[in-house]
C-alpha cells in the first residue's frame, strides 16, 4: 500500500502543542532545545505555555508548526513514505522529512519566511476569507471581476472550500459578490495579511535570497508541491516552487487528487491537529 506523509501549515497551531513530545522523548527535547538556540529565543515557552495572541504572531506560528510537525514525524514515523506534501508552510516540514533540507537549515528558512511575510503584511491593509459552498471556478471568476482592488483565490483546500486573499476592500467586494452568486458562507479569517497573493511579492524576494543561500538535496521520495500540485524530485525546481508559492495559490485539492491518481492509498498527517486529514476525507468523496 502506497503511503504519503502530509504536513499542515499556519492555522493548525494551539497552545500546548508539542509539550507531550518534549516531556516524553529525549530526542524530541534535544531538537526543541536546539531550535531555541537557532532562533535566539525560547519558542518552546510560547508553544507550551504562551497565550493565543503570542502564538498567533506569524514569526512565531510558522516555526512552531514546523517544529511540531518535523519532530513528531522524526519520533513517530514507522516507515518511509512513497510521497510527501505540505500545505503552504508544511512544504518545509515535508522537505526535511524527505531529506531535501537539513533540520536547522529549514528552521532558519522558515524563520526568515515568517519574518518576511510579517513585514509584507504591514505594507498594506490586507486579509483573507474562506468561501464555502460554491465551485472553485466560480470563486476564481468572481475574483477576476474585481478589477479595482487586489483579490485572488489563494487556497484550494477541498471542493467547496476556497480561501481568497487580497486587500481588505478587495476581499470584502469578492465576499459580497460570491455570496450573491450562491456561496453558502463567506468567513473573514483572523490573519495578519494576504498570504499567497501578489501582496506577498516583497516577502518572496526576501525568501529567494535565503533559499538561494541554503543547500538543498534531491528528496528521497517525490514531494507534491503547492504551486502546480505535481510530484517533484529536482532540487532546483523545488527551490523555485517554494519561492513562487508565496504569491501563488496552494493547490491542495489538486495535489491530493494527483496523489490518489498516482496510487497513494493512505495518508498520515504529522503536526498539530488533523486539518489536512479532514480535508483529504472531503477530497476523497
Amino acid at each position: 500500500m502506497k503511503k504519503a506523509f502530509v504536513f499542515p501549515g499556519q492555522g493548525a497551531q494551539f497552545v500546548g502543542m508539542g509539550l507531550d513530545l518534549y516531556e516524553n522523548n529525549e530526542k524530541a527535547r534535544q531538537m526543541f532545545e536546539r531550535a531555541n538556540e537557532v532562533l535566539g529565543f525560547r519558542i518552546t515557552d510560547i508553544m507550551f505555555h504562551g497565550t493565543d495572541e503570542e502564538l498567533k504572531q506569524t514569526r512565531v506560528t510558522q516555526p512552531a508548526v514546523f517544529l511540531h510537525s518535523v519532530i513528531e514525524a522524526t519520533i513517530k514515523a514507522e516507515c518511509e513514505p512513497d510521497a510527501v506534501a505540505g500545505h503552504s508552510l508544511g512544504e518545509f516540514s515535508a522537505l526535511v522529512f524527505a531529506g531535501a533540507l537539513q533540520f536547522e537549515d529549514a528552521l532558519r528558512l522558515v524563520s526568515a519566511r515568517a519574518e518576511a511575510m510579517q513585514k509584507a503584511c504591514q505594507l498594506r491593509p490586507s486579509t483573507m476569507a474562506a468561501i464555502i459552498g460554491i465551485a472553485d471556478e466560480e470563486v476564481e471568476q468572481g475574483c477576476r471581476e474585481i478589477t479595482d482592488e487586489i483579490v485572488v483565490a489563494a487556497n484550494f483546500n477541498c471542493p467547496g472550500q476556497v480561501v481568497i486573499s487580497g486587500t481588505v476592500e478587495g476581499v470584502d467586494k469578492a465576499c459580497a459578490l460570491l455570496t450573491e452568486r450562491g456561496a453558502k458562507r463567506a468567513i473573514k479569517l483572523n490573519v495578519s495579511g494576504a498570504f499567497h497573493s501578489p501582496l506577498m511579492q516583497p516577502a518572496a524576494e526576501e525568501l529567494k535570497k535565503a533559499i538561494e543561500a541554503t543547500p538543498f538535496s534531491a528528496p528521497k521520495c517525490p514531494i507534491y508541491q503547492n504551486v502546480n500540485a505535481l510530484p517533484q524530485t529536482d532540487a532546483t525546481a523545488i527551490k523555485q516552487n517554494l519561492i513562487a508559492q508565496l504569491t501563488s495559490p496552494v493547490r491542495w485539492t489538486q495535489s491530493v487528487k494527483n496523489m490518489l491518481a498516482d496510487g497513494i492509498e493512505e495518508f498520515q498527517e504529522f503536526g498539530p491537529g488533523e486539518v489536512l486529514t479532514n480535508l483529504i476525507k472531503k477530497i476523497r468523496k
